[in-house]
């Protein structure tokens, strides 16, 4: 009896949240004449990539949105983040290479030879493209995440030409730096809480993406896990799973897709991540005006890497906007300010 009881309540969670998604979908379809709502399968490098386009007015600028990860994708929590933007821009996201709905979609052994982070620039390019073609735009804001920020920053140094601005979000530059400073905030905070379990993960994994050294995706794990656990990813927070758990009311994934949705995540990243874990110099120059969007307590990309940067390079325009409650997920921590701050950098191009 007891197992029946467990597998009703299953159906009836599930029930519940098929429910609110359905609640969810139907509020923030797009209904305007001018408006574009789009979730389609495109060939993108030779594969079929799941791209959406959503905006009340496809006049309005486009925004292409490069998710982070390596895998991690922001379509799912959409419905929470970017509904506000889709008021002023056209905004244009896809799941990448490995990741979502995409790596669900293709056959993984026919990606995984096309998995280097140099053909992950080339799909943000054609996508790029797919969105001046689709909308008739000769220029596009281009926002990338985290990992997408890595992306994105490449992008920006390509083709400025194509870019009104680019918005870096928990900007990626000399990782190795960035995970150092993480691992000794990680330790700092440890021995301030006398945590020994941290401690001990922490120390075992020294010295930690010392400069020359690979660093494996196993330590990559150990850091990350205490970086977030004290506060690094989400502030305030000891973990990030309240993000993650957004995914679970998106209207944009079927139950099934939902059930699988990060499978992309941990398929990819050992293949991305390791490759770009060094000391490789950032930009000195763009030709773009350039926007960083950081959070105060971002340990996890550290935010002072990205600013010290950004205070040394040329640039057309720069800015550095601080979002000062938030870690790493701003578009989940500060919405409103994220809404706010993009309309600064639209109107300022």
């Amino acid at each position: 009896m007891k197992y029946i009881a467990l597998l009703l309540l299953a159906v009836s969670a599930g029930a519940v949240a098929d429910d609110a998604a359905d609640t969810i979908r139907d509020a923030r379809r797009i209904l305007t004449p001018n408006g574009v709502e789009l979730l389609e399968a495109v060939p993108i490098g030779g594969i079929q990539m799941w791209v959406s386009a959503r905006g009340v007015d496809r006049k309005n600028p486009v925004l292409v949105y490069v998710h982070g990860g390596p895998g991690y994708v922001s379509m799912p929590m959409s419905w929470w983040s970017t509904r506000g933007w889709e008021e002023y821009f056209t905004v244009v996201q896809f799941d990448q290479r490995g990741a979502g709905k995409t790596h669900l979609l293709n056959d993984p052994e026919k990606v995984k030879p096309t998995l280097t982070n140099e053909r992950m620039v080339e799909d943000v390019e054609e996508v790029i493209e797919w969105a001046r073609k689709t909308f008739g735009q000769r220029k596009v804001f281009l926002l990338g995440h985290s990992y997408g920020s890595f992306l994105g920053l490449e992008v920006a140094q390509r083709h400025p030409d194509w870019l009104h601005t680019y918005i870096g979000v928990g900007q990626a530059v000399n990782l190795g730096e960035s995970e150092r400073r993480g691992w000794q905030f990680a330790l700092d905070a440890a021995r301030r809480e006398h945590n020994e379990e941290a401690i001990r993960a922490l120390e075992g994994i020294a010295p930690y993406a010392a400069p020359g050294s690979p660093v494996t995706i196993d330590k990559v794990y150990v850091q990350r896990k205490w970086v977030t656990y004290f506060g690094g990813a989400m502030a305030y927070r000891k973990e990030a799973q309240t993000e993650g758990r957004l995914a679970k009311l998106s209207p944009d994934y079927s139950a099934n897709e939902l059930e699988h949705i990060w499978d992309g995540n941990g398929w990819s990243t050992p293949y991305l991540l390791p490759l770009l874990m060094d000391d490789r110099p950032a930009p000195a120059r763009l030709q773009v005006p350039v926007v960083l969007f950081l959070g105060r307590f971002d340990k996890n990309v550290n935010a002072d890497v990205a600013a010290e940067w950004l205070a040394k390079v040329k640039a057309p325009r720069k800015k550095v906007v601080w979002f000062e409650h938030s870690a790493h997920l701003m578009m989940t921590e500060e919405p409103g300010k994220m809404l706010v701050s993009l309309l600064e950098a639209r109107d300022a191009h």
